[in-house]
């Protein structure tokens, strides 16, 4: 069992905090109502018996202070409001334990701008962030040695998670349940809050990052490429040229690094691509097999089926019919 501690900062917005309690509490009910053991313990962990936010209109009391939270898996830290400067100092005695609990193996993730506080921890320096495009001038400003990222719905780098502007929050949370439990369960999740699964630019993908880890820069932003142009049509020498290589050279470099061909590796990214289209079951098979490049039913059909073991009508059948435990 994974334990998921929600901080409640001063200035937190209350939604940041009571939305992703929900989200784990409803995983824990989906196991239970199909009987088994819930996944998660979630708590909110703060400073104080009792934290007052929105102008004291709402009062928080955690399940933990900090100093009796010995270990944790996950720590949660929700988005503020008012002036950050102010939200900053309030929390800084948050600091020291978010520092020390990630240095013992915990994963820390930010909602929105609840990123300037991960980021005053000094853990982000050198690493990549999202955080709400309306504060991100401010954030460059206030922490030049962190690298924004203005194109993410989420960014994720060494266990150091954080989401883009308000509700894009939400498909962070998906994507670490996800992480922590199946593609089928973060579905399920995406049903019962009707949210959009496909809108995380990262999450069709996430399963090629460990084949990235090869060390060769060239074949990685090939691999890029290909992850971002799912759609397109290209070929082998297409992509040579664009990477300034021969062919046979680019296909050997790829295969040594990837383990697969280049071939291999742009049917399984459309095919990774085509699978979130049809768990959404908003659109039908031939929608889909257009949408990431295809023009052959056939075809589309048996490299679906090559990688997935079912064909691209059972695999939407799966998630249409999948009801949510009520």
């Amino acid at each position: 069992m994974k334990t998921i501690s929600i901080l409640v900062p001063e200035r937190a917005v209350p939604a940041a905090i009571v939305d992703p309690q929900y989200m784990f509490t409803a995983i824990n009910m989906f196991y239970e109502k199909a009987g088994m053991n819930p996944v998660f313990k979630v708590q909110l962990v703060g400073l104080n018996k009792e934290v007052k936010l929105s102008k004291g209109l709402l009062s928080f009391y955690p399940d933990a202070l900090l100093d009796n939270v010995k270990t944790t898996d996950l720590i949660i830290i929700p988005a503020i409001s008012g002036d950050i400067n102010e939200a900053i100092k309030l929390n800084e005695a948050m600091f020291p334990w978010i520092i020390s609990q990630y240095n013992k193996g915990a994963e820390v993730a930010s909602l929105c701008i609840g990123a300037f506080l991960l980021a005053s921890t000094g853990l982000l320096s050198g690493k990549t962030c999202s955080t709400h495009w309306l504060h991100a001038p401010t954030f460059r400003n206030m922490f030049p040695d962190v690298r924004l990222v203005d194109d993410r719905v989420i960014s994720e780098q060494n266990g150091l998670y954080s989401s883009g502007g308000a509700n894009a929050y939400w498909n962070l949370l998906l994507y670490i349940v996800e992480k922590y439990t199946s593609r089928e369960m973060a579905v399920m999740a995406s049903k019962f809050f009707l949210l959009d699964i496909s809108k995380n630019n990262q999450l069709p993908f996430s399963m090629f990052k460990g084949q990235k880890a090869h060390g060769d820069e060239l074949i990685v932003a090939a691999q890029e490429y290909i992850e971002k142009h799912y759609d397109a049509k290209m070929n082998v020498d297409e992509l040579a040229d664009r990477f300034g290589t021969g062919r046979r050279t680019f296909e050997r470099r790829f295969k040594k690094a990837t383990s697969n061909s280049i071939v291999e590796y742009m049917q399984r990214v459309k095919i990774e691509a085509a699978k979130v289209q049809l768990e959404s079951g908003r659109k039908n098979v031939n929608e889909v097999m257009y949408e990431v490049g295809y023009n052959d039913p056939k075809a589309f059909r048996e490299v679906f089926k090559k990688y997935v073991g079912i064909s691209p009508v059972d695999y939407r059948n799966k998630f249409i019919t999948e009801v949510v435990p009520s």
